[in-house]
């Protein structure tokens, strides 16, 4: 049989198998081109994600050499330096992988936790690397995380007596128990309410005018002489440690006519009646008296009143409050605030407790707190109003939450206050007032135990209130010195002596010195200010651990401060203490980290110079809380 159109089939086929051919052939060399260059492309993915994590492992490198070496945000890229690495700025190529490292800043909000926003946190930095490539198609990996500076956990400790006696103690005392903790002082052996006409110590100061001023500290005391011009301005008094103590002058400084004195270790400062310097810088470490430096303030008014706090000094001049610079003694010491502040009235006493100072006001209101956190910016904050004759003195609780003024007598008013001054803010409640039964008061102190010690003109010139009801005071002891009571002041000595010391008006004995105590138990309050530590370069203090005991009827809180050296020494620096929130009105009571802050205005933390400040406190004059240990962690 013979078979036809068996050539036409074949040329169908043929042509059948060049359209698949036609078809296929693309996606066979496009399939082989995309596996050659998916294999290209994997590798380049697997060369960066190599070099991505060695830049990760080199920053932790960086980071460990300092953290000063991540203080700049900005893109960089890493750097060979020798046997280590470091950082320069821009990207870099390796191998056509493009490699680049941004820092930036990281911000906490008010529960630590990082966000978009809130307080910068110096201690921590954002870290993206992104690593690319270009060939054979664009990409690229990336990576982000966080570097902090904690790395080293070296630590500052204190727990030996030997570390804690270089701590300024106030009203506490250091023991040796079990190796060394710091306990509230005695409190002196006598009782504040029953004082002994037999003083302690007198002393007849040289004079031509009446003695109208005094300021204390342990073993010292300056007193002025305020109504004649040709007569002693100062006089030093030492005081000797023993029980009882004995009192001899120590110096002289005359030529100006003193208004108030301010004592420092090895200075005294004096508020003059003189237009040209109204405050007077006296060098009294070593005799004779040297006057080393001055402040002079604008117009022809006298200073009224002067007190001084590490770098800073303040002074009243009629109604204005000024601050001055301190960072030196010696020659002209310059105003900080060039327009002062303007009091109610003239301001007869000042007292600086942390950041605030209280100013006793003739006038109305008769006291004014003053935010002096920015001596170049002093600003009335509160004041308290309390319906007197003018204040004429002000003393202040160590932990500024309370104030205590005396105002001029009043039949029909009382003359001590007390004042809840803790918040701070606008007018300042007053708890209790007491009448001071005839008496004129010119001075108001507080001693432990809670008392409050008044003197002036008349009636019972020296008082003993006792304000345990802070909203009922009552008497409860006193002395009759009928020349009269111009100025007081008191110490409680770190053995647990206790002395108020009595400016009168005696001509043969003016000054006397009167033993006092709650009864040699504990008194109720009282500091201790930790010597400073210096790790000698910049860190960050990350927390603290405390070892206290704290009994029943007892309290012991902390605050802590760090700052920046001056001039290269930590000796120069003003430390502000700060709590838990950042500022001074709180106080830790536990373990707990150290709030940051990188302002450049007061606390500062990174930063070199740190002190703690423990407050003690009982409600039972039989009990004292004990500090025993604190470490600091920090890192560089």
């Amino acid at each position: 049989m013979i078979m036809k159109g068996h050539k036409g089939q074949s040329l169908i086929e043929i042509l059948l198998a060049a359209a698949l051919l036609i078809i296929l052939l693309p996606a066979l060399f496009s399939g082989i081109l995309a596996t050659r260059d998916g294999r290209a492309q994997q590798q380049q993915r697997i060369a960066a994600s190599l070099l991505l994590r060695e830049t990760e492992e080199i920053l932790k490198v960086v980071r460990e050499r300092g953290w000063s070496l991540f203080s700049t945000n900005g893109t960089f890229h890493p750097n060979r330096d020798g046997n280590t690495w470091t950082l320069s700025a821009g990207t870099d190529v390796i191998n056509g992988l493009t490699r680049q490292v941004v820092i930036s800043d990281v911000f906490r909000d008010e529960n630590g936790f990082i966000n978009q926003s809130g307080n910068l946190d110096p201690s921590t930095k954002k870290i993206e690397v992104t690593i690319s490539w270009n060939n054979p198609f664009s990409s690229n990996i990336y990576s982000q995380s966080y570097l902090t500076r904690y790395l080293d956990n070296l630590a500052f400790i204190e727990t030996t007596e030997s570390d804690f006696i270089l701590g300024e103690k106030t009203g506490t005392t250091v023991v040796n128990g079990e190796g060394g903790e710091i306990i509230l002082g005695a409190g002196g052996s006598s009782n504040w309410c029953v004082p002994d006409v037999n003083f302690a110590a007198e002393l007849d100061l040289p004079k031509q005018g009446v003695a109208q001023a005094i300021s204390a500290i342990e073993n010292q005391l300056i007193a002025g002489t305020g109504e004649n011009a040709s007569g002693v301005s100062i006089a030093k008094v030492n005081i000797s440690n023993d029980n009882p103590p004995t009192a001899q002058i120590d110096g002289e400084f005359n030529g100006y006519k003193t208004n108030d004195v301010f004592i420092e270790s090895h200075y005294a400062y004096i508020a003059a009646d003189n237009n040209q310097t109204e405050v007077i810088i006296i060098d009294i470490l070593n005799t004779p008296f040297i006057e080393v430096g001055s402040v002079a303030l604008p117009g022809s008014q006298n200073a009224d009143s002067v007190v001084t706090s590490d770098q800073l000094g303040l002074v009243v001049q009629n109604n204005t409050l000024w601050s001055f610079d301190l960072s030196s003694k010696n020659g002209a010491r310059p105003l900080l605030d060039s327009d002062g502040v303007i009091l109610a009235g003239t301001g007869k006493e000042i007292v600086i407790v942390g950041n605030f100072a209280y100013v006793a006001i003739d006038g109305n209101p008769e006291l004014q707190i003053i935010d002096i956190s920015d001596p170049t910016n002093l600003s009335i904050v509160a004041w308290a109003d309390v319906n007197g004759l003018g204040a004429q003195d002000v003393v202040v609780s160590t932990d500024g939450t309370r104030s205590y003024i005396v105002t001029s007598h009043s039949d029909s008013l009382n003359e001590l206050f007390i004042i809840d001054t803790s918040s701070k803010l606008n007018d300042q409640s007053t708890i209790g007032s007491y009448d001071s039964s005839g008496m004129n008061p010119k001075a108001v102190l507080s001693v432990p135990g809670n008392k409050i010690i008044m003197g002036g003109i008349g009636g019972q010139e020296y008082q003993v209130i006792d304000i345990t009801n802070e909203t009922n005071p009552s008497n409860c002891g006193g002395i009759e010195i009928d020349s009269g009571v111009n100025d007081l002041d008191a110490i409680l000595e770190t053995d647990g002596d206790a002395y108020s010391y009595v400016l009168t008006g005696d001509s043969t004995s003016e000054l006397k010195i009167v033993e006092g105590g709650p009864g040699g138990q504990f008194a109720t309050e009282g500091t201790f200010e930790s010597s400073i530590f210096d790790p000698n370069y910049s860190v960050v203090f990350n927390r603290f651990e405390v070892i206290d005991t704290v009994l029943a009827g007892t309290e012991l809180k902390y605050q802590v401060a760090v700052t920046d050296p001056v001039s290269g020494n930590c000796l120069n620096s003003t430390y502000n203490y700060i709590g838990p929130d950042g500022t001074g009105a709180t106080f830790f009571t536990d373990d707990s980290p150290i709030p940051l802050d990188n302002n450049g205005i007061g606390y500062e933390n990174p930063g070199q110079c740190f002190r703690y400040k423990a407050y003690f406190s009982t409600n039972n004059i039989g009990s004292s809380p004990s500090f025993e240990e604190i470490r600091v962690n920090y890192s560089p």
